[in-house]
């Protein structure tokens, strides 16, 4: 099993920080999962409204978000907020997901913005 990691401007192979398809699978194969994705996915978002928007707890969104960002589907940078404190901020970098089953064995291609 194999999985390319594509950024959108450079289109080549890395497959070196890409994770495995089976990783990837029961990555999105998870509901939760799929949910704090979605919400990071729809705009760049904190902890606290990545679980509002998920409908999940605090702890499962920040486990789920740093199994994503392990994964390089999901990145974090910390930001300043007007009251002074640094907060964490969720963006997804994959856009597109694409999985091939061919002679026995499972591909994927996951395409990045970077």
């Amino acid at each position: 099993m194999a999985v390319s990691l594509q950024a959108d401007h450079e289109r080549e192979s890395e497959t070196e920080s890409a994770p495995a398809a089976a990783e990837l699978l029961d990555l999105l194969g998870d509901e939760y999962t799929r949910r704090v994705f979605e919400a990071v996915s729809e705009c760049p978002r904190g902890g606290r409204a990545v679980a509002e928007a998920a409908d999940v707890s605090r702890a499962t969104a920040y486990r789920r978000l740093n199994e994503l960002r392990d994964a390089g589907l999901v990145t974090s940078e910390y930001q300043l907020a007007p009251d002074g404190h640094h907060r964490e901020q969720f963006v997804a970098t994959a856009r597109h997901v694409s999985i091939s089953l061919d002679d026995g064995g499972i591909e994927a291609t996951v395409s990045l913005d970077r």
